[in-house]
């Protein structure tokens, strides 16, 4: 593993897309439960104010550049923007390929079946071994015993979670071992891109670092006073480099 790059809060590891498969596939082979960072401007922010998420990080086997700016700002020194996104889809097509066992956790009602079903139409072969839609709030101690030994009973060797950034990173931090998984991922909206729930940016305002814009065209409100912090953060971390 090459030197972490420090960036903006964070300890980003120079990956690409590729090398991050070849690793997952050694934490498979090892079975040794991991868990992996895909890590944005919005997050970086979220770091900047809380220690929980830095220990989060610290505790990080692979902590990943998802989104441009941070690709930029690292002036050639992460060689590409692993997005959570992209990763997801690529790991299902070599999943398909080695036998790897892929379970879904997270979403909205319906959207991890629904991103199962398209990704095993598009990879023959791929095990995706469950799909659960837990409700929006605080698990009680059973429901988390019950979906624990789901993941545990279809030997899991990759756990996708699909929550909102911070919570999905806490969650994860807090439980990947007892999940048990070897490897566990946050994704955020990965399934509800692969679902087609929620279209993603066009391919060219991807490359272009514009897939924010795409997603603030779509959900204004929202999305608003999220961007107008992320910018003033990035402008804070620009002018004090």
């Amino acid at each position: 593993m090459p030197p972490a790059v420090p960036l903006w809060g964070l300890a980003l590891n120079p990956v690409t897309v590729a090398q991050t498969l070849e690793l997952i596939g050694q934490w498979i082979a090892e079975r040794s439960p991991r868990y992996l960072v895909t890590a944005n401007v919005h997050y970086a922010m979220l770091c900047e104010g809380d220690p929980r998420l830095r220990a989060i990080n610290d505790q990080a086997s692979l902590v990943v550049a998802d989104g441009m700016p941070l690709v930029w700002a690292s002036r050639g020194r992460l060689p590409e923007r692993v997005a959570g996104s992209d990763l997801v889809p690529a790991l299902c097509a070599r999943a398909a390929e080695r036998g790897w066992r892929i379970f879904f956790f997270g979403a909205g009602p319906g959207t991890a079946v629904a991103a199962a079903d398209v990704l095993r139409a598009r990879h023959p072969g791929l095990q995706i071994v469950g799909t659960v839609s837990p409700p929006f709030r605080d698990l009680t101690t059973d429901e988390l015993a019950g979906y624990v030994r789901q993941v545990q009973e279809a030997r899991t060797d990759v756990l996708v979670l699909a929550f909102a950034m911070p919570n999905g990173e806490r969650f994860m931090a807090e439980h990947y071992r007892t999940f048990g998984a070897p490897v566990t991922i946050q994704a955020g909206a990965t399934l509800d891109f692969v679902a087609g729930r929620v279209p993603r940016a066009p391919r060219w305002m991807q490359r272009a670092g514009l897939e924010w814009l795409w997603r603030f065209a779509r959900e204004p409100r929202r999305l608003a006073g999220r961007y107008f912090r992320n910018g003033l953060f990035v402008l804070r971390m620009v002018f004090r480099r």
